[in-house]
């Protein structure tokens, strides 16, 4: 049996200014974890890690996604609702690929 927490991350209206600030840090937190995890891969075992160049690539394109939909708002003078929840649960551990 699974044990799950769902957490709120986000959860209000803001505007396209506060949107673009608080969706593109995380997108560039999250870049950032896989580049330092593709880096750490290519240092110890001398090849890329194929999971984090393919997260790279999905968070880019989330990226342009997020920032029309920002673009647009702002151009309409409208405000943006984002919720955003963390669903955690355990499982047995895999192994990473390379």
């Amino acid at each position: 049996m699974k044990n799950t927490k769902e957490l709120t991350l986000m959860n209000g209206n803001y505007s396209s200014d506060e949107a673009r600030e608080i969706l593109f840090n995380l997108f560039s937190n999250k870049i950032n974890f896989h580049q330092m995890k593709n880096f750490s891969s290519q240092e110890r075992f001398g090849k890329e890690s194929k999971t984090a160049l393919k997260r790279i690539t999905q968070l880019k394109k989330s990226m342009l996604v997020a920032s029309k939909i920002i673009d647009k708002a702002k151009k309409n003078n409208e405000t943006l609702e984002i919720l955003s929840e963390i669903k955690i649960t355990f499982s047995k551990s895999k192994k990473n690929s390379v």
